[in-house]
């Protein structure tokens, strides 16, 4: 019996490629990218070095035929770590070149190192991109909860939430009143729930819910409408008027309101998609 199997598919190159340009993008800029330690440099290299090490462990539990022996749904895993990986990918491509590649006065040493590592931060994204694409559930087919598409915008939702924590906590920006208080509930509340179906999914643990997980998601996505319809109103009411200083911590709220309005849509697409796979299930 082979202690090895190598998978020849579409999905192995684009792991590996996901692998080769995730390395190399985090080297590089730690080798000669001379980062200050601040905030925003350490989430870049976070975004790549998580996603390298996720594809690297999932590469060796398929090499070495071991998706029985873990402890996860290999339905789901593999994809929830692609999704999270493109975004994260996704996110250091934008953050990185705007903050140390704009108006950067280094030395061209440090600049070409830059470059380099946002070149092959944009390449994993599209190779995390195509995995996905290739992952995804098509009509018809039985597959994990994470494989479909409101698996996939629940990954999406609680990533913009992640984000919409950054925005509102530096600087603090949500206790000066009542309905800005609420608003980060319906963000705190919605995350944490979305977590737990991906959690769940991934664990394979849905069987453990008091009630049938489609009811729960249908209960869960009526209420996650509601309430971010909710946050969508209330954040711009109770946080722009003349008072409020321009600049960056306007644009900052400018950027939370937007980010509620994704949500809420990404929401919505969640509901109406969650409630066909009840229906046609039915």
């Amino acid at each position: 019996m082979p202690l090895m199997v190598i998978p020849t598919s579409q999905l192995l190159w684009f792991r590996l490629a996901a692998l080769v340009f995730t390395c190399v993008a985090f080297s590089v800029v730690s080798s000669g990218g001379y980062l200050p330690h601040e905030g925003l440099a350490d989430w870049c290299i976070f975004c790549w070095a998580f996603s390298f090490t996720c594809t690297a462990i999932v590469l060796l539990v398929e090499i070495f035929g071991l998706q029985s022996r873990v402890f996860v749904s290999w339905s789901n895993f593999p994809i929830t770590v692609a999704s999270y990986a493109a975004l994260l990918c996704l996110s250091a491509s934008i953050v990185f070149p705007l903050n140390y590649l704009k108006g950067n006065n280094n030395r061209s040493e440090v600049r070409d190192h830059r470059i380099v590592s946002t070149v092959f931060s944009c390449l994993a994204t599209v190779a995390y991109m195509g995995e996905v694409s290739l992952s995804k559930a098509r009509p018809g087919e039985v597959t994990g909860y994470m494989a479909t598409s409101p698996g996939l915008l629940k990954v999406c939702q609680t990533f913009v939430a992640c984000v919409i924590f950054i925005y509102v906590s530096s600087p603090v920006s949500y206790d000066h009143h009542p309905g800005t208080r609420w608003c980060m509930a319906v963000y705190c509340i919605c995350f944490i729930l979305s977590m737990l179906i991906v959690v769940l999914c991934v664990g394979e643990l849905t069987g453990y819910l008091p009630i049938p997980f489609s009811k729960f998601l249908s209960i869960y996505g009526i209420l996650a409408v509601l309430m971010y319809l909710s946050a969508t109103i209330v954040w711009p009411v109770f946080q722009f008027d003349k008072r409020t200083p321009p600049g960056s911590y306007r644009s900052n709220l400018i950027t939370v309101s937007v980010l509620t309005a994704l949500n809420l849509l990404l929401y919505i697409a969640d509901l109406v998609y969650s409630a066909r796979l009840v229906f046609v299930k039915a």
